[in-house]
């Protein structure tokens, strides 16, 4: 038995997304023959080669036959009118982005070597408001990343290019997103999967053929982490079974997890034969044992299939999922680490952190610790079943990772990782002399003091994201944070002083919240970046989700939820919903977004609220020194 995990199309293109990383280290620990491979990477990889920008332009110009030059869009003029530079540029950028060519940068910090396409106004509209903006971000010797920035634009620019000439589905970090995502309807999905194949498909063909050949799996499983792989997916395991039609193939990850629990569809079985849900260790287990005929179907956990036309759910309750401690060290074996692109989004600090760089990807608690905020899927194992392996583990597992990629940057992928587990994880790297860059997602705990920031800075930490959520102690206190605006603030000062970047996670459009109370969140967050406590942020407009304390009990938020009228076959996770507080969110999301922006550059804090928004709004009802006196309060 030869089992083969596969990431498919598309995740972020710097790092391998963890999952078969996580299920091959447990997997191999338990005896089985495991292998894994990242398709999104290795398509992208594809397709950025002269041969493929070739064939790009073929299929793109077999779509635009028919137009007229004024007629095409931006980003496909552009590349038609420079194809020879594209040409010549994308072999040798896509070797700078991995990290095997940074003598290139100096040339393209030039700003002479690459087109600038469509993807670049945005830099031409900054530099006619504030001049020479790439030097005011990276100064005069930050050529390396001046360059970087470059080029993620350029590849930006193919990227647009691919999506509109060759495959409407195609994006950077997502592939047929709008497809999948809370899709009550399976129809949309199985017409792609029916159309003739596109250049992409004979890709994914070649690349599934060659894994195939190299591995001979009797055992293949996809990982579908979020709405933009589901399509992925089902290409891969068509392909698989075309290929091959002995092959079981498995299909699991957060997207299953999250959209899929109602699954009625018979059709998404035409080329899968298991589906499961949640932690994927026992499930996978029992499969194995099923397989190897020692488990009849019906005592399989958490595991959807289809037996005489109908979708059957086989959940053992009498298995339980496999502890934290016990689910081994993640294993990158038959990954190329160098293959991955290095990206430079500069207009965000902790969105730079995310897409540039190699990270190895740890989670140092199972579930979320605090596990009461009513706008998350406490429901659903993942976040409710809390079950932490100890600082010792972790420890021991970030030194086996750096023995096995000789990398040590380090990306905790907690939900909220536990202070106390934090704490210990670091006094044990700093007392055994274990050099490591690290970041992730906490609570802003009051136990965050400015002693255990530095702690943690000391022991490698370089930043943290955390939920500010509507900066509103009322909001808060109705979402069930357990945090205060000004708590928020003391404890991200105090990472900020400690040298720890500090990303808050923003929202808008929650139940219940007016235009005012908007208002002040954004005066409150103009505040706290005045003040040096957060860097970066980010606003999220809010969505109801049928998992969440909200979506199960709408009436305690004085909403009403407006479910749709068909019956859910396949996926589904959003729900519309009325909220009797009238307010235009989707203008004050422009606003919110456009005010951030400036922030993040030290831009517009002298600006009267108003100049943010399309339409008046009222002055914020909040002291000018509200978060200064909160500071103040905590250095008495």
């Amino acid at each position: 038995m030869k089992i083969l995990l596969i990431t498919p199309p598309m995740t972020q293109l710097n790092t391998p997304y963890p999952a078969t990383t996580y299920l091959t280290g447990f997997l191999r620990q338990e005896g089985y023959d495991v292998s894994q491979r990242d398709c999104a990477i290795d398509l992208f990889l594809s397709l950025l080669t002269k041969q493929g920008i070739k064939q790009i332009y073929r299929s793109t110009e077999d779509n635009y036959a028919e137009y007229e030059d004024d007629e095409l869009p931006d980003s496909i003029y552009h590349f038609f009118s420079h194809y020879p530079v594209y040409e010549k540029c994308i072999e040798p950028t896509v070797k700078f982005l991995q990290g095997k060519n940074p003598s290139l940068a100096l040339r393209i910090a030039s700003r002479t070597f690459l087109p600038e396409g469509p993807q670049f106004e945005s830099l031409y509209q900054m530099e006619e408001m504030s001049g020479d903006v790439l030097d005011n971000a990276f100064g005069k010797l930050g050529v390396q990343d001046k360059a970087k920035y470059l080029a993620t634009l350029f590849i930006d620019d193919i990227s647009a290019v691919i999506k509109q000439g060759v495959d409407p589905n195609f994006e950077v970090s997502r592939y047929g997103e709008r497809l999948a995502a809370s899709n009550h309807s399976f129809d949309d999905l199985y017409y792609q999967l029916q159309q003739p194949p596109i250049y992409t498909d004979k890709l994914i063909l070649s690349l599934i053929d060659d894994y195939l050949t190299q591995e001979n799996p009797t055992i293949v499983g996809l990982t579908v982490p979020f709405p933009g792989n589901m399509l992925g997916a089902l290409k891969i395991a068509k392909c698989c079974k075309t290929i091959n039609p002995k092959i079981t193939l498995i299909l699991g990850g957060g997207f299953v997890n999250t959209e899929l629990r109602s699954l009625k569809d018979p059709r998404v079985f035409e080329n899968i034969d298991f589906i499961t849900v949640d932690d994927g260790e026992r499930p996978l287990l029992t499969l194995l044992e099923h397989l190897n005929k020692q488990r009849p179907k019906e005592d399989l956990v958490r595991t959807f299939y289809l037996n005489k036309g109908n979708v059957i759910y086989a959940n053992n309750t009498a298995l339980h999922d496999i502890p934290h401690k016990n689910t081994g060290t993640p294993c990158y074996n038959g990954l190329a680490l160098d293959n991955y692109l290095s990206l430079c989004e500069m207009l965000n600090p902790m969105h730079r952190i995310w897409s540039d760089g190699r990270w190895n990807k740890l989670t140092i608690a199972h579930g979320c610790y605090w596990s009461q905020c009513s706008f998350c899927d406490i429901s659903l194992d993942y976040i409710g079943q809390y079950d932490d392996a100890g600082a010792e583990i972790i420890v021991k597992r970030i030194e086996a990772l750096i023995a096995e990629t000789g990398e040590t940057g380090f990306h905790f992928v907690d939900e909220a990782a536990p202070p106390k587990v934090l704490f210990s994880m670091a006094e044990k790297l700093i007392e055994r002399n274990i050099v490591i860059s690290w970041w992730g997602n906490i609570r802003f705990e009051k136990t965050f003091t400015a002693e255990k920031c530095q702690l943690l800075a000391n022991s490698g930490c370089i930043a943290i994201s955390g939920g500010l959520e509507a900066a509103s102690d009322r909001l808060l206190k109705l979402m069930k944070k357990g945090v205060t605006v000004e708590q928020v603030a003391r404890v991200t000062k105090n990472f900020a002083n400690a040298g720890i970047l500090v990303h808050a996670y923003l929202m808008y459009g929650f139940p219940s919240q007016s235009l005012q109370e908007t208002v002040d969140s954004l005066e409150r967050v103009r505040q706290l970046m005045l003040n040096g406590c957060i860097h970066s942020a980010y606003w999220h407009r809010f969505a109801a989700t049928i998992h969440s304390p909200i979506g199960l009990n709408p009436d305690q938020y004085k909403i009403e939820l407006r479910p749709h009228t068909d019956d859910v076959l396949f996926a589904e996770n959003d729900i519309d919903f009325f909220d009797p507080v009238n307010t235009d969110h989707e203008m004050l999301g422009k606003g919110l977004k456009k005010a951030l922006y400036n922030y993040m550059h030290e831009m517009g804090f002298d600006y009267p609220m108003s100049f943010w928004f399309n339409e008046p709004v009222s002055e914020p009802n909040v002291s000018p020194t509200f978060i200064e006196q909160a500071l103040y309060l905590n250095d008495e």
